[in-house]
This record gives C-alpha cells, structure tokens and sequence, in this order.
C-alpha cells in the first residue's frame, strides 16, 4: 500500500512544564524538573502528529526507537517546543529528526522511529499474545 508521506514533513508542538511532567513526579529522578520519559513522550507524540493526518483510515503507527539526548534542564512553568522531521521513509518504517527547546536553552535531540501499522490487524495481534501470556 502506498502512503501519502515525503521526506521533510515538519511538525511542531508547544507544551508547558507541570508538576506532572517532572522527574520526582516519574521516578526517574529527585528534581522538579522536566523528566526525561515525558520529553521523550513529547517527541513521539509529535512525529505521530506529524504523520497521522496522512495515513489512510485505519492505520496507525507505532514507536519502534528511541536515541535521545537531554541535555538541559526546564523547570516548572517553562515552555517547551517540541520540533519532528521526517527524515526517511523505508516502506513501512518512519524516521524522524527531533528536538526539544525551552524558553532558553535547546534541550533535547536525537532519533526516533516509528513503525506504520494496521490497527485491526495489530490490535488483533496483542489480543491474541496477551491470552498466550495467561
């Protein structure tokens, strides 16, 4: 099946920084700031954005890997601008460039991957493993 995708699809997205988002709040860490699984979340979250709206009916897709640097910190209240680029495009397997910047500083960047998927088919498929597991 044929995917109205191209190389160098851009999207960004902007977030502020709650209590909910830090590293104390995700125990990955003992500071209230910005906790690296939600910056990691936010990149993800923002490469599906940028890919979704062209994806036909009934397909989705999936984070298949993460490469990613954090390498500033953003406390509470600060804005934090999430950027993707889709870099390359293997059949059914998605590349994107992201970074993160807060009000300040970059603060994050790095690879990540994201598989399409038919969500039937793949719904149907971790059904079908979870009875396995039982």
């Amino acid at each position: 099946m044929e995917f109205n995708l191209s190389v160098g699809m851009t999207m960004e997205e902007e977030y502020v920084v709650t209590e909910a988002d830090t590293a104390v709040h995700f125990g990955s860490g003992t500071v209230t700031v910005l906790a690296t699984p939600k910056m990691i979340a936010w990149m993800e979250g923002v490469s599906l954005n940028t890919v979704l709206p062209f994806l036909p009916k009934g397909y989705d897709t999936v984070g298949t890997s993460v490469e990613i640097t954090h390498s500033a910190a953003t406390p509470v209240g600060m804005k934090v601008r999430v950027v993707a680029e889709l870099i390359e495009i293997d059949g059914k397997a998605l590349t994107f460039k992201v970074k993160a910047y807060d009000e300040v500083d970059k603060i994050g960047s790095g690879i990540h991957k994201r598989a399409i998927v038919e969500l039937d088919r793949f719904i149907k498929r971790t059904k079908e493993k979870g009875k396995k597991a039982k």
